[in-house]
């Protein structure tokens, strides 16, 4: 045998390698979000995932035997994401809310008649530190790229007394409780004094009748709040309250889904539902810009949530690694557009 045999090159034995190939988007001016998500679907990497989140999510939506848990994190509503989140409670999408104090607590500012910002550093000779310096003098709190003035938490603190805690008075209630007054209070207080702005998530959810969990409340404005109060009164949160409605919730769901934007406790919380029901969650979707890698639950992936029998074997999950407030208004404009096909 020569050694040009010996070296001849062999191809794998195997079918013809034709499944699925990668195609080229195309975009155009007019196009739908439907359409520009049709054409995600023909690309790949991220763009695919995204793809495959709004055809997941798009299945959520069209059932009416899928129980959905949201899970809030990060400064969604200081980024502008409030009305999408109340508008899919208004609509039916939701059936708990879980979130953080700090949401709540920026949800009810806008509630009430305070704003937030686009921020601009205008001072171009000043270094950051100065110009946060100088803002901590002026009295404005920054977010990334926005401003809340300061005076706004003190309209949202007599708010909270005078609308809230009074009428809860020294009743140690769940947090759960403690949310749907905040939510009432918000609602009452918006039409009340003709507030421009849409009552918001807590109202949403106290008018439509979903729960809203907050874990992690004393980590927020609203958290010190209750706390100072709980200093002088009888009031109290008791967050073990919470536990027996939410669980009851998974265990007699047909069928459940999750839609988790960020990570924190409000991820952990929504997933941890299934510890103690015999089912597992039927779907699941994950917007996120932490890696796994650092083996953090923010960052875990879904598929790990399926070792700790939190998702079922063959449950529809897809994580979208990028900017929650880029991709959560994509995902769920393309998923009602695919609920509205589905009906």
């Amino acid at each position: 045998m020569s050694d040009e045999d010996e070296h001849e090159h062999h191809p794998p034995e195997r079918e013809e390698f034709g499944h699925d190939p990668v195609e080229h988007a195309e975009v155009s001016a007019g196009m739908s979000v439907a359409d520009l998500a049709e054409q995600y679907g023909r690309a790949g990497i991220g763009a695919a995932d995204l793809s495959e989140a709004i055809d997941v999510t798009g299945e959520i939506f069209a059932s009416d035997e899928t129980t959905v848990f949201l899970g809030l994190a990060g400064a969604m509503v200081p980024a502008g994401m409030r009305r999408i989140v109340s508008d899919l409670i208004r609509e039916g999408h939701v059936d708990a809310l879980v979130t953080t104090g700090a949401n709540l607590t920026h949800d009810a500012i806008e509630a009430v008649g305070g704003k937030h910002h686009h921020g601009h550093h205008e001072h171009p000779e000043l270094t950051e530190r100065e110009f946060d310096e100088q803002l901590r003098d002026e009295e404005v709190d920054r977010i990334y790229n926005v401003y809340l003035p300061q005076e706004h938490f003190a309209l949202f603190e007599e708010h909270l007394r005078s609308e809230v805690l009074e009428d809860i008075g020294e009743e140690v209630v769940s947090i759960a409780e403690f949310t749907r007054e905040l939510g009432r209070a918000n609602a009452e207080v918006n039409d009340r004094e003709d507030v421009d702005e849409d009552a918001g998530i807590a109202a949403a959810a106290y008018e439509s009748d979903v729960p809203i969990y907050a874990p992690a409340i004393q980590d927020s404005v609203l958290g010190l709040q209750a706390w100072l109060r709980s200093q002088v009164t009888g009031f109290s949160l008791d967050a073990l309250k919470d536990m027996s409605p939410l669980n009851d919730l998974a265990y007699e769901a047909e069928s459940t889904a999750a839609i988790v934007v960020g990570g924190g406790v409000p991820k952990n919380y929504v997933l941890q539902t299934m510890l103690v029901t015999p089912e597992a969650y039927d779907y699941a979707v994950q917007l996120t810009m932490d890696p796994p890698q650092t083996g953090g639950l923010s960052g875990a992936t879904l598929d790990e949530a399926r070792s700790w029998g939190k998702l079922k074997k063959d449950a529809r999950n897809v994580s979208v690694y990028a900017d929650a407030t880029i991709t959560l208004p994509l995902v769920v404009a393309g998923a009602l557009d695919r609920a509205d096909e589905a009906d």
